[in-house]
Formats: C-alpha cells, sequence, structure tokens
C-alpha cells in the first residue's frame, strides 16, 4: 500500500486533474481517501482543488472528527463517509461538477442506457439520485440507495459522485461520466440513442469478468429505457 504522504499527492494531483478538465470551477468539488479502518483522507474546504499542496489533505475518522490537518475538511464530507460506512470495498471517492453530465442532472435525466460498450463494461449505468441539500445528511441518504450497484452516480441539480478502489480509479470514472454524457448529448440532438438489447449487454458482461473489473454493476436489468 502507498505511503499516507503519496496518498496526499495522489490526491493532489487528481484536483489538478478535475480543476485542468473543468469538472470543478473555484473552490468546487472534493476527494476523500479511505487509508485505514478508522481513517480518511480529505480535501479542505474553501481551496481550490488545482492549487493544493500535501499539507492542506485533512485527516478524518468515519464519524467525521478531525484528526490532524490545519484546515476544515470539505463541507459534504457526510457524503464520502456515509459511502465509505456502507461500501468497505470502496477506498477513494471523487465528487465534482462536469459540465455536461452535471447538466443531465440539472434536466433531470440519468446517464442509463446501455449503448456504449466500453462504459457498459468498465462503468455501467449512472442513475440520478434525488436532490438533497448540500452538507446535509439528505444526499447521503439519496445516494445510499444506489450503493448496492453501482460505482457512479449523478447528483440531481448538484454533479456526480464516483467510486473506486484508489483515488485515481475513482477519477477515471469521473471521466468516463462526462465522456458518456457528451456522447449521448449528441446522440440525442442526432435523433437518439440506438439502445443495445439485453442480450447484447449480458455479452459485454461476461466479458467485464473475464477482465477482472472491479466495483459493482447493476446488470442488464439494471438500465431504464
Amino acid at each position: 500500500m502507498a505511503s499516507e504522504y503519496q496518498i496526499r499527492q495522489d490526491i493532489c494531483e487528481v484536483g489538478r486533474r478535475i480543476y485542468a478538465k473543468g469538472f470543478v470551477a473555484s473552490n468546487d468539488g472534493n476527494i476523500s481517501v479511505r487509508i485505514g479502518e478508522n481513517e480518511v483522507l480529505t480535501t479542505p474546504t474553501g481551496v481550490s482543488k488545482g492549487f493544493m499542496t500535501p499539507d492542506m489533505i485533512i485527516k478524518v475518522d468515519l464519524e467525521g472528527r478531525k484528526i490532524a490537518g490545519n484546515l476544515k475538511p470539505s463541507s459534504e464530507i457526510k457524503m464520502h463517509l456515509d459511502v465509505y460506512r456502507h461500501r468497505p470495498d470502496v477506498r477513494a471517492v471523487v465528487h465534482a461538477h462536469p459540465p455536461v453530465a452535471t447538466a443531465f442532472a440539472v434536466a433531470g435525466i440519468p446517464l442509463d442506457k446501455p449503448v456504449l460498450p466500453e462504459i457498459i463494461i468498465t462503468l455501467g449505468a449512472v442513475p440520478l439520485a434525488r436532490y438533497g441539500t448540500p452538507s446535509t445528511e439528505e444526499i447521503p441518504l439519496a445516494v445510499r440507495e444506489y450503493l448496492d450497484k453501482y460505482d457512479a452516480v449523478l447528483l440531481e441539480n448538484h454533479g456526480a459522485l464516483t467510486l473506486g478502489t484508489d483515488v485515481y480509479n475513482a477519477f477515471y470514472k469521473m471521466e468516463s461520466i462526462e465522456h458518456f454524457a457528451k456522447i449521448s448529448l449528441v446522440a440525442r440532438q442526432l435523433g437518439g440513442e440506438r439502445v443495445l438489447p439485453c442480450e447484447e449487454v449480458e455479452k459485454l458482461l461476461q466479458i467485464r469478468e473475464k477482465l477482472g473489473v472491479s466495483g459493482r454493476h447493476p446488470g442488464c436489468t439494471g438500465y431504464g429505457g
């Protein structure tokens, strides 16, 4: 396992990437990594994710109490901690506002059509969790409904949340959501997506199994219309 300092550096690097890609603006977004049974590293509130340094990262316990750090932890740490409590396999969480995916969330449209083989294999569908007030228990409760089957969720009128085995894995899923959203948007402008039938989805799930892709997947029945 990587050292705590390396993980702090990795969090800062992912912060720079989501800022550079325009997935967050100003001080938006938050990133966390679970480093022990009761220890989580999280980004600070009020700091641009594109300009963090390792010493800015905060350590909290699973109840959100600060263990180490000079700044205040992310105001949305409740959402991250609830994921860790309910998904022991998850070691990292990324929350961002990728523009096109967030537009789907604002419009109340999930990204849940089986149209891209790569997305079906690696990510599955991306459901839409109901709106909740940021920094309250409302968002964790809304996201919790999807934790059993999904590693990526759109947050209604808010953004997106991805879960991973490490911080880069969670970041790559955020990239995939935005890529999927861009293609879905253009396809709809061209007349609509051509949805793959369930038997084709099942073939792709067999490939996923052979590849040993980690994380949860809704299966064929987890897709919408």
